[in-house]
């Protein structure tokens, strides 16, 4: 059997490379004689289990494709009851996730491995998982603690401006607003959040209700 391998590549926001990872996936499959047949590319918080390109992948999955990804924490920084519901997702759809920082994943990318020993690597590999799941959503926490620390120091200080505004992703907002492109599609287009396409809309007495679904 011929594996379908579907690679996914995540950054956490629009201001970062999603693509900076592509060659190594390609150099892994490479390595294994694989192909990457499908590729799953967005800008998203690995904190939040709404994310459209992952689940368009699992949606197009086939029972034993592998989804391919540079860490287990491009897949998730979520907490451990959203982690819970997408490995059901996962394993509904019978997906191998195959990471290249977790090497007991590597064996899911063959097919020339016995029933007993499958199986050993998969629990094996389900655990591993779990633990780099549970350490990347206390990496995002740590993270997200020590940036609020700092703020609330630069604001008792009173040096904190706040985030510079992105002037020129947010023109393009504007403009696509003006086009009459939806709040859906306008996100789609440039990575931004829903509250930013709101912001925006607002500034530029642009509102449109009917159009923001």
């Amino acid at each position: 059997m011929v594996l379908f391998v579907r690679a996914y590549l995540r950054a956490s926001d629009a201001s970062q490379d999603a693509l900076r990872a592509r060659g190594a996936l390609e150099a892994f499959a490479a390595e294994r004689g694989l192909r990457i047949a499908a590729w799953y590319v967005e800008n998203a918080s690995g904190s939040k289990l709404a994310r459209p390109e992952l689940f368009r992948l699992l949606r197009d999955a086939q029972p034993g494709d592998v989804a391919l990804l540079e860490a287990v924490d491009r897949l998730t920084r979520l907490t451990a009851a959203d982690w819970e519901e997408l490995k059901a997702e996962i394993a509904s759809r019978q997906v191998r996730i195959v990471a290249l920082d977790l090497p007991t994943s590597w064996m899911m990318a063959t097919n020339g491995t016995d029933a007993f020993t499958a199986r050993m690597f998969e629990a094996v590999n389900g655990m591993m998982m779990d633990v780099l799941a549970a350490v990347a959503r206390k990496d995002y926490e740590d993270r997200r603690r020590r940036q609020a620390e700092g703020q609330a120091k630069a604001k008792a200080n009173g040096r904190y401006r706040g985030r510079p505004e992105d002037t020129k992703r947010n023109a393009t907002i504007a403009a696509m607003l003006g086009k009459g492109l939806s709040w859906s599609q306008v996100q789609s287009a440039t990575g931004c959040s829903r509250a930013t396409v709101a912001k925006i809309a607002k500034r530029a007495d642009k509102v449109q209700p009917a159009t923001a679904n």
